[in-house]
C-alpha cells in the first residue's frame, strides 16, 4: 500500500478546510433559493388563476366594494340570499346592471321583466339600493366578480378534486416543505461529514507535526478564540448598535399605539346587534343614524327610533324579550340609552360625514368595516392620521354630476397625470383640512 506523504495530507486539510466553508454558503444559498422560487411559484399560480395585471386595479376596486356592500347577501358561483353572480354581465347588458343595482325597486317599477321575475324568484327579498354608486364602481364589481375563478368541484364517484381545491393547494404547500427539509438535512450531513473528515486529518498531522514548515504548523494549529471575539470592539459595536436600534423601533412603535384604539369592543347597555338589523334584516344605516348623509354627526338613534319598530316587535330571535324590555322601559321612563361610544376621534381633527358619505360617495364599511357581520360594534380601522393621508392619496374624487369639480377635471388632465383625481390633488393633505 502506498503511503500517503504529509504534503498531500497538508494539502487535503486545505481543501477539506475550503469545501467546508463553501458548503456552509452553499447552504445558506440553496435554502434562500428554495423559500424565494417557492414563493415566487405561488405567487405566478395565483396571478395565472386571477385577471390581466392591466385590469388590476379596476378589480381591486371591485373587491373592495363588493367585500363592503354585497358579501352579506350574494356569493360569486353559488346562490346565497340572492342569485351567483358568476356571468351576469353575459345574462344582463351593462346598462341594465346599473339601473338594477342603484335603484331596484324603481327599476321594477318600470315593468322590467327581468327585474320583476328575479325578484319573484327570491321570495320577493328586497335588495338594498346603491343610489350612490357610478356606473363605473358598478363595473368595477363586476369585472371583480368574473375575475374569480370557479373552485373545483368534487368528481362523481372518486372524490377527487381539480385545480383550485384547498385541499389540493395545501397538500402541494407540504410537499415544497417536506423537499425543503431534506435539502437542508442532506447539506447538513455533508457539513458533519466534512468536520468529522477535517477533525481526523487534523489529528493525523499533529501526529507528525514536527515534519511540517511553520506555515504549514499556522494553519494547522489555527483555532477560533470565542473569548477574544466577544471581547473584540467590532462584536461589542455591533451589539450595542443593534441594541440601541432595536429599542428606538420598539419605542417608535409604542409612541405609535398611543391612544389608537383599533379593535375597541366594548359591552353596551343594551345587547343592539348590527348583524341582525344591518345584515339579517337589511336596514339602511341612515334610517337611524339620521345624519349620516347630511351632517358632520352621524347621530345616535334617539329612542323614538327604536320604538317605530319594537312598538310592534316585542321578542327578538336571540335573547327573547330581554333586551328589548329595556329598550321599552327606558322609553316609557323617558330616559335616554347610555350607550358607550366605540368611535372618537380627537377634538383637534374635524371629520364630516356627509362630506365623505354624500359628497364623495364612500359607504360606511370603508372607515367601519363590516358592520352589517358584526354582533358587537368594534372600532375596525385604527383612524390615525397616516390612515386618513393614505386614503385620501388612494381615493378618487367623485366628481360625477357636481360641476364644482369641472375646473379643477379640466387642470387635471392638462397636468398630463396618469389615473383619476385623488383627493390629494384638490387639498386633501393640506393642515387646515383636517386642523382647525
Amino acid at each position: 500500500m502506498a503511503k500517503i506523504s504529509e504534503k498531500t495530507v497538508l494539502n487535503m486539510s486545505r481543501l477539506t478546510i475550503l469545501m467546508s466553508r463553501i458548503s456552509r454558503s452553499f447552504l445558506t444559498f440553496v435554502a434562500f433559493s428554495v423559500v424565494t422560487l417557492s414563493s415566487s411559484f405561488a405567487a405566478d399560480s395565483t396571478a395565472a388563476a386571477g385577471a390581466p395585471a392591466a385590469n388590476s386595479a379596476l378589480i381591486g376596486k371591485g373587491e373592495q366594494l363588493f367585500k363592503e356592500n354585497c358579501k352579506s347577501c350574494h356569493k360569486i358561483h353559488e346562490e346565497s340570499v340572492g342569485p351567483a353572480l358568476s356571468g351576469v354581465t353575459k345574462r344582463h347588458p351593462a346598462d341594465w346592471l346599473h339601473s338594477w343595482v342603484k335603484n331596484n325597486a324603481v327599476f321594477r317599477a318600470s315593468g322590467d321583466k327581468d327585474a320583476i321575475a328575479i325578484y319573484e324568484k327570491y321570495k320577493k327579498a328586497e335588495m338594498t339600493a346603491f343610489p350612490t354608486f357610478t356606473n363605473e364602481d358598478i363595473d368595477a364589481i363586476m369585472a371583480y366578480v368574473e375575475s374569480v375563478p370557479v373552485t373545483a368541484a368534487v368528481t362523481p364517484g372518486t372524490g377527487t378534486t381539480t385545480g383550485g381545491d384547498p385541499a389540493f393547494e395545501k397538500k402541494q404547500g407540504e410537499y415544497d416543505v417536506i423537499i425543503l427539509a431534506l435539502i437542508v438535512v442532506v447539506l447538513i450531513l455533508v457539513f458533519i461529514t466534512m468536520i468529522v473528515f477535517l477533525t481526523v486529518i487534523k489529528r493525523y498531522l499533529k501526529d507528525r507535526e514536527d515534519k511540517l514548515d511553520e506555515e504549514d504548523k499556522e494553519l494547522l494549529n489555527q483555532k477560533f478564540d470565542i473569548k477574544a471575539f466577544v471581547q473584540s470592539k467590532a462584536f461589542i459595536g455591533v451589539v450595542v448598535t443593534l441594541f440601541i436600534l432595536i429599542s428606538v423601533r420598539a419605542c417608535w412603535i409604542g409612541m405609535q399605539s398611543v391612544a389608537v384604539e383599533q379593535n375597541y369592543q366594548p359591552i353596551q347597555p343594551i345587547a343592539f346587534s348590527h348583524k341582525l338589523h344591518a345584515g339579517d334584516n337589511k336596514i339602511n344605516c341612515n334610517y337611524c343614524h339620521t345624519g349620516v348623509y347630511k351632517g358632520k354627526q352621524s347621530n345616535i338613534p334617539s329612542l323614538n327610533i327604536c320604538m317605530n319598530c319594537h312598538t310592534y316587535i316585542k321578542k327578538g330571535p336571540k335573547y327573547g324579550e330581554t333586551e328589548i324590555a329595556k329598550l321599552v322601559k327606558a322609553y316609557e321612563a323617558g330616559t335616554p340609552i347610555k350607550w358607550v361610544r366605540v368611535h372618537n376621534l380627537p377634538d383637534l381633527a374635524y371629520f364630516n360625514h356627509s362630506q365623505h358619505t354624500q359628497v364623495a360617495g364612500l359607504e360606511c364599511q370603508k372607515c367601519h368595516g363590516p358592520i352589517e357581520e358584526m354582533e358587537v360594534v368594534k372600532q375596525y380601522s385604527n383612524l390615525t392620521m397616516g390612515w386618513c393621508i393614505n386614503c385620501h392619496r388612494e381615493t378618487a374624487v367623485n366628481s360625477k354630476d357636481n360641476a364644482y369639480y369641472d375646473r379643477l377635471l379640466k387642470v387635471h388632465e392638462e397636468s398630463k397625470k396618469k389615473g383619476d383625481m385623488t383627493a390629494e390633488e384638490i387639498g386633501g393633505l393640506d393642515c387646515s383640512k383636517c386642523h382647525y
